[in-house]
């Protein structure tokens, strides 16, 4: 993300705020912006507000934090602030899903883009690749609306070279199963896919940019759903409010053929133990044996 934002920092209207984080991430930032790169301190509410403020102001605003805090703490001002007069803000939510781990339940967003899509005219992207941030950046400049950037670590297999950035791509091909995974997730079961027959391989694609009427599915996937006779969707967020919910709503409106649908998603924010991003997708039976299983069936 940094090196995506360093690129754009010849822009002398862009600003970059964050809520006293990035420490040993951002200082490359930080040199080449210098006055511009604000440090609203421990005080995410009032962060919205002045960026807000700025965005009226035709500054290119960018706000980050870890997510959680990028987008519940201050939600009421980027409802009222922000997304109540169509400010081009640009959130920035490091660490989606169960990205933080050990660190528990508060520090989780595993209900961001369902929340902030609720809210009028918002475009979230979740990159898949952590090449795809350049683009992803790039992308949420050019949109006249607020936007929310969900991040997360890139998880491909050694070796994989990611296709070209899009908002929807397929990773596999196969005769089994239809497969969406949003954001980084995607990338995790790259390799199980491939390594079964192609008679059993997933069509696997990756999600990166919501709400779904704003970036329809290509022609080619509506036609693998509708010839499927298994649809499987895999998120690291709440069933409420999810990308899952977006897509069935879209087809059933549009009358078109929704197969068997079953979801993998986050199962929950309160486990007794706390672990890694990797220990909580387990307990979501967001991973790749929980995955196969589901395709399997």
């Amino acid at each position: 993300m940094c090196e995506a934002l360093v690129s754009r920092a010849a822009n002398p209207d862009m600003l970059f705020i964050t809520g006293d984080l990035g420490f040993m991430a951002l200082e490359g930032l930080q040199a080449v912006m210098g006055p511009r790169f604000i440090n609203g301190g421990v005080a995410e509410q009032n962060m919205m507000s002045v960026s807000a403020a700025l965005a009226r102001q035709k500054f290119e605003v960018w706000a980050y934090s870890i997510a959680p805090f990028c987008y519940a703490r201050p939600f009421e001002q980027i409802r009222n602030d922000i997304a109540f007069h169509k400010l081009p803000v640009n959130l920035i939510g490091n660490g989606g899903g169960y990205g933080y781990g050990v660190m528990g339940p508060t520090h989780h967003a595993i209900e961001d883009y369902g929340v902030l899509l609720t809210l009028p005219d918002f475009a979230v992207f979740v990159p898949v690749f952590d090449e795809d941030v350049g683009a992803v950046v790039a992308a949420a400049a050019g949109v006249d609306r607020p936007t929310y950037l969900r991040l997360g670590r890139g998880e491909h297999p050694t070796g994989y070279v990611p296709p070209s950035y899009a908002p929807w791509r397929q990773l596999t091909v196969g005769d089994g199963a239809t497969v969406l995974a949003v954001g980084p997730l995607a990338g995790s079961y790259i390799e199980a896919f491939e390594a079964l027959p192609a008679s059993r391989r997933p069509n696997l694609w990756a999600v990166a940019q919501l709400p779904v009427t704003a970036n329809p599915p290509p022609n080619e996937l509506l036609a693998q759903i509708a010839s499927a006779s298994v649809l499987c969707i895999a998120e690291e967020h709440v069933a409420q409010g999810s990308f899952a919910a977006q897509l069935a709503l879209y087809l059933a409106t549009r009358g078109l053929a929704i197969p068997k649908l079953t979801t993998l998603h986050a199962r929950a924010h309160l486990y007794e133990r706390y672990g890694s991003q990797r220990f909580l997708r387990e307990q979501s039976k967001l991973d790749v044996p929980s995955m196969l299983a589901a395709i399997a069936q």
